[in-house]
C-alpha cells in the first residue's frame, strides 16, 4: 500500500473515531457515571480509603481468593494406572490414557470391547 492510501485510510478511521468520540461526549449513561467516578473519588480522599480498601471492607474474602487460572490446574486429579494383560499371550500394558500404541494395536486387532474385558486394575 502507497504511503498516501494508507495516510487516507487512517485519516478516514480517525474521523470514524472522532464520530464516536462526539456521539459518546453527548451520552446521558456516560455523564452519569463520570459523576459518579468523580463523586465517589473525592469521598474516597476525603476519609483516607482506596479503592482495595473498599472493596475489602465491602468483600473481605476477595483478596483471598485463588485465581481462576491456579485452581483450574490443581483441580484435576491425576489419571489411574490401567493395566491391560492379554490372556493369548500374557503380554501386561500398562498406561494412564488410551494413546497407547500397543493398546491401540490391540483394539485394531481383537475389538476395543474385548480389549476393555481385559483390565485387571
Amino acid at each position: 500500500m502507497s504511503k498516501l492510501a494508507e495516510f487516507r485510510q487512517l485519516e478516514k478511521h480517525l474521523a470514524e473515531q472522532l464520530q464516536a468520540l462526539e456521539a459518546l461526549k453527548g451520552d446521558a449513561g456516560l455523564k452519569k457515571e463520570i459523576e459518579f467516578e468523580s463523586k465517589l473519588r473525592d469521598l474516597l480522599a476525603k476519609y483516607g480509603y482506596s479503592l482495595k480498601d473498599v472493596i475489602n471492607l465491602l468483600d473481605p474474602q476477595a483478596g483471598r481468593r485463588v485465581p481462576a487460572g491456579e485452581r483450574k490446574a490443581g483441580a484435576r486429579k491425576p489419571r489411574e494406572v490401567k493395566v491391560y494383560k492379554n490372556p493369548n499371550t500374557g503380554e501386561t500394558i500398562e498406561t494412564k490414557g488410551g494413546n497407547h500404541k500397543g493398546l491401540k494395536e490391540w483394539k485394531a486387532k481383537h475389538g476395543s470391547d474385548t480389549v476393555e474385558s481385559w483390565l485387571t486394575k
